[in-house]
């Protein structure tokens, strides 16, 4: 999908045309005849927000920005117009559209042409008619008297990020596991501009990286752990945002085997985080926003194997710590421990982690947002949450008591690494606290919305790419400040 910036408002009889406009805008404007007119005014005055107009040599359609006090709530809602645009474009086999904004509100224009580019991917890989599925959208052009030519070079990097995050976590082990993972970064981050280091096996064991390792032992295919990195000339950070992210290819559950309908058979998508991580950083490099951000990907499959880990082991950590294995479906958390604790290398001023981590997350908030909690400073924190509002991923904070950590007591180590079944979301979180060597730390568990399995508006089917426009959102404030 490409999305450029048209230089004047004037457009070839041909070329179909998206208008963003008041409710009260004067139609006769409007390159209609009388009888389009009427029926343009008639559905304005009966409440719809897009009215299609089919003029044979192109199509015209008008939008109505929901009438909402908040503005989160109308960008929303227009990013959902978008969606349904989409059908609308496709259905007429359209190319290519101008989508003009005519009430001079760049954010609305740039938040209907986000629903439109988002709604248009799709992941057809894997059909042999993939042409014939392939939708008929290729290119926006934008024109707005208040658009700013690197809002529009912003929403191509997030849009393409998007669409990379969705792609990684749509593709099966079978053609992405951990070892392709880290092949795919490289590709992102020479398309963006970012740097990218990978750690093999080897070196991975001279880090004692026990937590990934034990949870690679059922594996016939060698973890990796990598780097993704966007330092530029003059960030405004003296020390960087350190991002982790989750990267189990696939969980079986290893020997706590998970049951196949509704559990095991969507965990190709169990490296959402690391996906969004990765998207975060394609689209920051490649608007080359000016933070300092590093991205670490611990990756492996949990499998049930003969040298599986197993409950009851005891497994050392990279930190020292010695971890009590009553369930190896909870091998996130032991693959992610490893990752907070390498980030003390960099002595940043924030980490963050974005995990699929727990089904707890899922039941208590759904495919609606993401469950967050952490100890930083509540700046950091309010940042994050603000963002989310603005994109719709939204972040609801759950508590990070100290008393959550009596469900992690171990009898015969320092940890175990499953609480009781109460919050057990939160007891994850307090679980990868141990590893973040009390540097400000936030958990976000995207559990719920980062594989969805029914179509949702601009989000579609599959893979979400959930996180990537949370992040990028706060890292463009965060820059700003």
């Amino acid at each position: 999908m490409k999305i450029t910036q048209q230089k004047t408002e004037k457009t070839p009889d041909n070329q179909s045309v998206i208008y963003l406009i008041n409710k009260t805008a004067v139609l006769k404007n409007f390159d209609l005849n009388k009888d389009e007119l009427g029926f343009v005014a008639r559905r304005i005055k009966a409440g719809e927000n897009i009215v299609a107009v089919n003029q044979y040599r192109r199509c015209l359609y008008f939008v109505i920005p929901e009438n909402s006090r908040n503005d989160n709530n109308k960008l929303e809602a227009l990013r959902k117009n978008g969606s349904s645009l989409l059908k609308m474009i496709n259905t007429s086999k359209i190319k290519s559209v101008s989508l003009f904004d005519t009430i001079n509100k760049a954010e609305y224009a740039l938040a209907l042409a986000e629903g439109i580019a988002l709604s248009n991917y799709r992941f057809i890989k894997y059909f042999k008619d993939r042409e014939k599925q392939q939708n008929s959208l290729e290119i926006i052009k934008l024109y707005s008297k208040t658009l700013r030519p690197e809002s529009i070079q912003q929403l191509q990097f997030v849009t393409d990020a998007v669409y990379h995050s969705r792609r990684l976590v749509n593709e099966p082990l079978s053609s992405l596991n951990a070892l392709e993972l880290s092949e795919e970064f490289k590709k992102m981050g020479k398309e963006a501009g970012f740097e990218v280091e990978v750690f093999h096996k080897k070196k991975i064991e001279s880090l004692k990286m026990g937590g990934l390792l034990a949870v690679n032992r059922g594996s016939i295919d060698p973890p990796t752990f990598s780097i993704l990195e966007w330092k530029p000339e003059k960030p405004v950070n003296s020390r960087p945002v350190v991002l982790v992210g989750k990267g189990v290819v696939f969980d079986t559950g290893g020997l706590s085997l998970k049951p196949t309908k509704g559990s095991m058979d969507y965990m190709k998508a169990d490296m959402g985080g690391a996906a969004a991580v990765a998207g975060a950083i394609y689209a920051i490099a490649g608007s080359k926003i000016p933070v300092h951000v590093v991205g670490l990907v611990p990756a492996t499959d949990n499998r049930p194997d003969g040298n599986a880990y197993v409950p009851g082991d005891v497994v050392k950590m990279g930190n020292g710590m010695y971890v009590e294995v009553l369930n190896t479906d909870a091998e996130g958390r032991m693959i992610l421990a490893e990752a907070l604790h390498y980030a003390r290398n960099y002595k940043p001023e924030l980490i963050i982690d974005v995990a699929t981590l727990t089904g707890s997350a899922a039941m208590a908030i759904g495919k609606y947002g993401i469950v967050g909690m952490g100890n930083a400073p509540a700046e950091y924190f309010s940042a994050l949450k603000k963002s989310g509002e603005k994109v719709s991923e939204r972040i609801v904070e759950f508590p990070f008591w100290e008393e959550f950590n009596e469900n992690l007591k171990s009898d015969i180590a320092d940890l175990k690494n499953i609480g009781k079944r109460d919050a057990g979301a939160i007891t994850a979180g307090k679980f990868l606290e141990h590893f973040t060597n009390e540097f400000p730390y936030i958990h976000l568990d995207i559990a719920g919305p980062a594989f969805i399995d029914e179509e949702t508006d601009y989000k579609g089917k599959g893979g979400t790419g959930y996180g990537v426009r949370l992040l990028f959102d706060f890292f463009k404030n965060f820059s700003a400040k």
